[in-house]
């Protein structure tokens, strides 16, 4: 729910802040001290006779459009070229300064080089230093970290922007078919407690090599990949960059599936999986079929249920609300591969439904209140890959700010507004004391 202030509270909260950019600076030097560092060490892919800005430049550039919550590369031109946002960006980015910033044909021509690997190793380096920060403990359940899963669409239309872009056909085989294009990414974010959510993993749902082929060709039914193939090249990356994290895996029914499962249990995962009744009919039988089943508060559980030899545990939960002055009940149902008992039946229901906050609090972050990834900032596959990965930095640096300052000084602000705030503080007056105490460094070319 967003929160508002009036008039006189917008007022004080402006005396308190003073300067939006240069907190949110200070809070990520505090919880990501090595970011601009980070960025640095990215392997440039251009040749060093071309090189005007540093990678550190461009992909910071980049990280304050995210800030800002700027939705076009056009548009973050024309916001960046004033003196005075150029030369407080150069700072906040410790780089020596010049007299401007990259310009986004620049720039989107430089992220259509650079490999989207060198994004997902700064987002595990901030994951993996998050999960060693006792800070953020309390996100654990049973000492276990929390990690969703979910997939969402980047983008959506008539055009196809790219080689890899799925199809979505209408009114097939008839005179009024139509064919849409789509972008799809499989999202995994790790929860930190607080309502923080950050990218533990990213997998793009995309249409390879081998399917274009048969595109070409010409050739009948072609398979395009999908949320539940995606995921498993997903897990597999995860497994590989955190061998002995230990995982809670959270995600709704399409994920209610034995080699889901399997993966969790190869992978010594537990999860919480959100579960119909008829996409596994045998489990919802065998349930019914138990006459007497635990109870503890408003869950209901059974254990040991068996699923093709493999043992599933299954809760149900009930839930009482108004709503437009009328009681209603909402049901909700898992299966999970944590033994339920009384003491931990609700906790677990509380957990498994903390799914919703990468919808809520994730996606809609980024589509609706701080920017928006579905708008194609380029049509270039890698370019596109990389915008939705910067994204993921700068909104868990915003989220930091949001918590970490906003609510700690008990300024009350709307979700759409805290990236306006920050992007309108971009071009302020700095004082001594505003500049980070880091040496700025000079450009240093890979």
């Amino acid at each position: 729910k967003e929160l508002y202030m009036g008039r006189k509270e917008d007022r004080i909260a402006a005396r308190i802040e003073r300067n939006a950019a240069v907190e949110c600076n200070k809070i990520q030097r505090k919880y990501i001290p090595d970011l601009q560092q980070m960025f640095s060490d990215t392997i440039d892919p251009r040749h060093p006779s071309y090189i005007k800005y540093s990678n550190r430049i461009m992909l910071s550039t980049l990280y304050h459009k995210g800030l800002g919550g700027v939705v076009s590369m056009q548009d973050m031109t024309e916001a960046f070229n004033q003196e005075m946002v150029a030369n407080n960006i150069y700072t906040y980015s410790g780089e020596k300064m010049q007299d401007y910033l990259p310009h986004y044909v620049t720039l989107n021509e430089y992220l259509e080089k650079l490999d989207p690997i060198e994004i997902e190793n700064i987002l595990y380096q901030i994951c993996y230093d998050s999960i060693r920060r006792k800070s953020f403990n309390n996100g654990r359940f049973m000492k276990k970290w929390m990690v969703i899963v979910d997939g969402t669409q980047t983008y959506e239309g008539p055009r196809k922007i790219n080689s890899r872009c799925l199809e979505r056909h209408h009114n097939k085989e008839t005179e009024k078919e139509k064919v849409s294009y789509h972008i799809d990414v499989l999202e995994a974010k790790i929860y930190l407690g607080e309502g923080l959510l950050l990218s533990i993993g990213s997998e793009f749902i995309e249409n390879n090599e081998e399917y274009q082929a048969v595109q070409d060709r010409g050739e009948g039914a072609r398979k395009q990949d999908c949320e539940t193939k995606a995921f498993k090249r997903l897990a597999k990356k995860i497994k590989k960059r955190f061998p002995r994290l230990p995982i809670i895996l959270l995600a709704d029914s399409l994920y209610a599936s034995e080699p889901v499962m399997q993966i969790c249990e190869e992978n010594g995962w537990e999860y919480i999986i959100r579960y119909k009744s008829g996409s596994i009919p045998s489990i919802a039988e065998e349930y019914v079929m138990i006459p007497e089943k635990e109870k503890a508060g408003n869950a209901e559980y059974v254990n040991d249920i068996d699923y093709n030899g493999r043992e599933v545990n299954v809760l149900r939960y009930e839930e009482r609300i108004i709503k437009k002055e009328k009681e209603m009940v909402i049901h909700f149902q898992w299966l999970t591969s944590i033994r339920l008992t009384q003491k931990n039946a609700e906790k677990v229901a509380e957990k498994g439904r903390l799914r919703w906050k990468i919808e809520n609090e994730g996606f809609n972050r980024q589509k609706h209140w701080q920017g928006d990834i579905t708008h194609a900032c380029s049509h270039n596959e890698n370019a596109l890959k990389i915008h939705y990965l910067m994204t993921q930095i700068s909104d868990f640096v915003k989220q930091l700010y949001e918590w970490y300052y906003l609510k700690k000084k008990g300024i009350k602000r709307k979700q759409k507004n805290i990236s306006s705030t920050l992007l309108a503080s971009f071009g302020r007056q700095l004082t001594g004391e505003d500049i980070p105490k880091a040496k700025l460094q000079e450009a240093v070319f890979n």
